[in-house]
């Protein structure tokens, strides 16, 4: 089965398994449920692993000719487990034992001891699990169909195939749970094609990421399966995040923890404005989606903070106050480049002159930060139908910032306006494609975007003017010549005197222009009395209607 088929059947799964579980749910809401689900989930993936690898320790250890007793022994070693990066399940809380024991009208409470024995012997784990599952009160009946559920996934002879399937479901069951939560959910969830944006822009090869809103760790997840699917090493990335929500903090140790990827969250939860764990971090790579417009961000409590080197952002809007902080935490130029950063921003960021956001804003154009600047479609969040934009900031635009190389782009900015790309996936929501197989489950992972989709044609755009080399697959006769060209309607590039001229307003629509209509060759002699005629008969058509109208008032009058 090639990867590509393994996708769909495991999306086919997921959707079986997410439906299932759905009907299980009862009269608890989603928000609730998501608890539930994603704990069961994590158990069920760390005893899956550790089943595998006692597997293989048994095997070893019986072609050494060890048995009986010591045998035993060596089985319940939890060095043995550990030495592999494989987490240590004490017995009363491996999988097989909860099923077994699954009809039992105390199975909450017995799953919430079974948490606490892993938190107790995993000191990395501790106080990052949900362990309330007695006090949500589910019926039992429903605990034991949701636990028959869960444990059909995995494939505990293959420890790298039962991580990829659990964790394409665990990402899964977080879209669905964000979809059906709605305008919460997007409190831990950010759309994939926004993520896959972002990552293939940004192309975090090596060095320190860092998301100080990181929800449920979408940004770290995808950033490391970049590094795997350009031939790099995981171990090549340091991962660096913060989340103010306890619960969502949970979530992404989990969701991390699930793909063995290892992260500084920071001991608890906790704002990033009035609490910022990792103060004297640099990043070479940010990748964030905060919460857009928050108005009760602590402002008075923050005054003269170090990070407002361009201005103190309006009490009544965060935007400003989070894209200082991302500037704040930038690595500065160092001779091989600087740090880089791409985030999801409101559209109003761009234009904004309230509070003093367009000052600052001119303060940063003018430092020269601004590197690309994209307009998104409309109906991409299942957060809010507040138009969207993405920002993209450098600290170095010589091009020394790029793993192959680049060209000068100091003075300058690139604006894309893909207002007008996407697919609408459901009656509300729209996605970009290239973001994923066509659903919410994970990008295949396999390289660069196809750049005849959204997320390809905007991508590639960007690599162009940069100055990157063209990929070895590029086929200049498919695709066109590897040069950046503006395109009406779509991208230009500025310099700040250019932005100055706009009032340093950023809205890409103020910089590329008007989409070039096609000519229909149709000579105008020809085409304007046959539009002139087609008016007319528009003005006849509507006399008759108004007519028809007055008719109908006059009958009801009478």
């Amino acid at each position: 089965m090639t990867d590509t088929q393994a996708n769909h059947t495991d999306l086919a799964y997921a959707d079986k398994l997410w439906l299932t579980a759905d009907k299980l749910r009862g009269q608890i809401d989603a928000a609730e449920y998501k608890h539930v689900v994603l704990g069961l989930l994590f158990l069920k993936y760390i005893s899956d692993s550790f089943a595998a690898r006692r597997d293989e320790l048994k095997a070893e250890l019986e072609a050494d000719g060890i048995t009986g007793a010591q045998l035993e022994g060596l089985l319940e070693s939890r060095d043995e487990y550990t030495a592999e990066r494989v987490f240590w399940v004490p017995p009363e809380a491996r999988w097989q034992n909860l099923q077994n024991q699954a009809a039992r009208p105390d199975i909450a409470t017995l799953i919430d001891d079974a948490i606490l024995a892993v938190e107790r012997d995993n000191p990395n784990l501790k106080g990052k699990l949900p362990r309330d599952y007695a006090r949500r009160g589910i019926a039992p009946e429903k605990m034991k169909g949701l636990i028959d559920l869960i444990a059909d996934i995995g494939f505990k002879g293959d420890r790298a195939k039962a991580r990829d399937t659990l964790g394409r479901v665990y990402e899964y069951f977080l879209g669905k749970f964000a979809q059906a939560e709605g305008k919460l959910g997007g409190e831990f969830f950010t759309p994939r094609c926004i993520v896959r944006l972002l990552v293939e822009m940004l192309e975090p090869y090596d060095g320190r990421v860092y998301d100080p809103c990181c929800g449920s760790a979408g940004m770290f997840v995808q950033s490391e399966r970049f590094v795997a699917a350009h031939g790099g090493q995981t171990t090549d990335i340091s991962i660096f995040g913060q989340e103010s929500n306890p619960t969502t903090w949970r979530l992404a140790h989990m969701n991390l923890a699930i793909r063995g990827i290892e992260a500084n969250l920071g001991p608890q939860p906790a704002d990033s404005f009035l609490r910022n764990l990792h103060p004297d971090l640099k990043a070479d790579y940010i990748l964030a989606n905060p919460p857009f417009n928050i108005s009760d961000w602590s402002a008075k409590l923050l005054e003269g903070d170090v990070r407002w080197r361009f201005g103190m952002p309006p009490a009544g809007n965060a935007n400003y106050a989070w894209i200082q902080h991302f500037i704040h935490h930038l690595a500065p130029p160092n001779g091989h480049g600087g740090g880089v950063a791409g985030f999801v921003m409101a559209n109003g960021s761009l234009s904004s002159g309230s509070g003093g956001e367009g000052e600052i804003r001119q303060k940063i154009v003018e430092a020269d930060l601004v590197d690309c600047i994209v307009a998104l479609p409309a109906q991409l969040f299942l957060t809010t139908g507040i138009p969207a934009c993405l920002w993209f900031l450098t600290r170095d635009k010589t091009g020394r910032n790029l793993k192959h190389g680049g060209r000068d782009r100091k003075g300058a900015t690139l604006f894309i306006d893909a207002r007008k790309l996407g697919t609408m996936q459901t009656r509300t929501l729209r996605v970009l494609t290239g973001g994923d197989d066509g659903e919410t489950l994970l990008a295949d992972g396999l390289g660069d975007p196809n750049p005849d989709t959204d997320i390809g044609r905007i991508v590639y755009a960007y690599r162009q003017w940069r100055g990157e080399p063209a990929p070895e697959w590029w086929n200049a006769t498919e695709h066109g010549a590897w040069t950046y060209t503006d395109v009406p309607g779509f991208c230009k590039a500025t310099t700040i005197e250019g932005i100055g001229k706009q009032g340093f307003v950023l809205t890409p629509g103020r910089y590329v222009g008007a989409e070039e209509q096609e000519d229909d060759g149709e000579p105008f002699e020809e085409k304007y009395p046959r539009l002139l005629a087609e008016l007319e008969e528009c003005f006849k058509e509507g006399e008759r209607l108004m007519g028809v109208v007055r008719e109908q008032l006059r009958s009801i009058a009478r």
